[in-house]
């Protein structure tokens, strides 16, 4: 284990990617804890401890409690995410976009300058839902959460929430560009572990108190292990595919001939769909915030809170869709198809072209319709168990899938770094021992 972390902070690339991804994590926790101007903090904070559980609760926990400050940081990286949802569903549908999405580098970069600008629009409809949201607030002895309510306070809390959203989404896409890990993820990663010890200290205070019992917390427990190896298990296994590449006569040589295999993951896509769900789900929330005391309000907050049939029912359908969605995204069996055709490979009894491109695609989704079932499953279950067993621990699914998909990609990606520096070493070393040899 020492040896191992040793390995990897002897490599300066990884090293450098690390310490910059670590210093923009600080940065994030930091904008985190400051807070709005004209904010009650201590009475927003009582307020919030009835919200435990609810979309605003879940929202806070991705934001790493910024939400529940009411600190500049509040809306996180949930805006970008929700732009990148609705560019993405864009650019397979209007000619436009997918034609600058063949254009290449140039092509995504214009594509991600538009999810900039509705990220800016997205943020600002969200930091005004909010900012009037919270001017409505009183804590239950009848305390304000903002004080001197107004314009003034509006203009001022819009302004600076939006400026957090832009500030937050720029932090990911340097840890995309200069670090380690997918920027959006590792930010959310980050907001999830930072209510762990709270979550702890409350449900040791309830097992001091009687009001929990120790079979309780041993039940919980055990579903928490059990979620979290099946989630382990679902993420890394594979089903793969032979493949057969003829032989060809190349120059004088002769190429081809050998057996490998295309490995096709069972969750392709990750958490996205988790996290996508999420944010869909969290929009109407906010719209309705912006009509305080009112039947819309009192709408979405029966139907559409976590626990409720319509929110569970809705919160599945999504993150099908969302899993189907991405998945054709980041894998195209025509293109894979295409690829083996052209570098002389093909499967075992299916003809080249069209026929292997339907194969793919038939496979892929016998095995993405499943593996979806189970994650909505456990997406869902471990929330009406924390409710069942009187437990304040929200480790629901979308937690845990969050906290070990983005483990295990950043795990996944410093073993990438450290067999090709191993590989290029022994290069290295051939090179040095053949010119010695001469």
């Amino acid at each position: 284990m020492i040896n191992s972390i040793m390995n990897i902070f002897k490599i300066d690339e990884l090293r450098q990617k690390i310490l910059f991804t670590l210093l923009i994590i600080l940065v994030f926790r930091i904008g985190t804890h400051i807070p709005l101007p004209g904010i009650n903090a201590s009475a927003l904070a009582q307020f919030f401890e009835t919200l435990r559980g609810t979309v605003f609760g879940i929202y806070d926990i991705f934001v790493g409690g910024a939400l529940s400050r009411a600190s500049i940081f509040a809306l996180g990286i949930m805006p970008y995410i929700s732009a990148s949802i609705i560019m993405q569903l864009l650019s397979n549908t209007l000619p436009n976009l997918q034609r600058l999405q063949r254009e290449g580098e140039h092509g995504r970069r214009v594509i991600n300058q538009y999810s900039r600008l509705l990220t800016v629009l997205i943020a600002s409809v969200q930091a005004f839902g909010i900012t009037s949201f919270l001017q409505t607030l009183k804590t239950q002895t009848g305390i304000p959460i903002v004080p001197n309510p107004g314009l003034l306070f509006t203009i001022t809390t819009v302004i600076t929430l939006v400026g957090g959203a832009i500030f937050v989404m720029w932090l990911g896409e340097q840890i995309d560009e200069r670090g380690i890990g997918r920027g959006s993820s590792v930010l959310i990663l980050i907001g999830s572990l930072d209510t762990f010890p709270a979550e702890i200290r409350a449900v040791s205070n309830l097992l001091l108190s009687g009001t929990i019992t120790w079979i309780n917390v041993l039940i919980f427990l055990a579903f928490f292990v059990l979620i979290t190896s099946a989630v382990v298990v679902i993420t890394e296994v594979q089903r793969r595919i032979p493949i057969h590449y003829a032989k060809r006569v190349v120059g004088k040589a002769v190429v081809g001939g050998q057996t490998t295999y295309l490995p096709l993951t069972v969750n392709v896509a990750g958490v996205i769909p988790i996290i996508f769900a999420q944010s869909v789900l969290i929009f109407p929330q906010t719209i309705s915030t912006m009509f305080p005391n009112t039947q819309i309000q009192v709408l979405f907050q029966t139907y559409f809170s976590p626990g409720t049939l319509i929110y569970d029912i809705l919160y599945g359908i999504l993150i099908l869709f969302f899993a189907y969605f991405y998945t054709s995204i980041v894998l195209n069996p025509k293109d894979i198809a295409d690829n083996l055709q052209r570098y002389g490979g093909f499967i075992p009894g299916i003809r080249p072209g069209d026929a292997t491109a339907q194969y793919i695609d038939h496979v892929m989704s016998r095995i993405l319709l499943p593996a979806s079932i189970f994650f909505i499953f456990i997406a869902i279950a471990p929330y009406h168990l924390s409710k069942l067993l009187n437990i304040p621990f929200y480790f629901g699914g979308t937690r845990i899938l969050i906290i070990v998909g983005v483990i295990l990609d950043l795990v996944n990606q410093i073993n990438s770094y450290l067999i090709m520096k191993q590989y290029d070493a022994l290069i290295k070393k051939g090179k040095i021992r053949g010119w010695r040899a001469s």
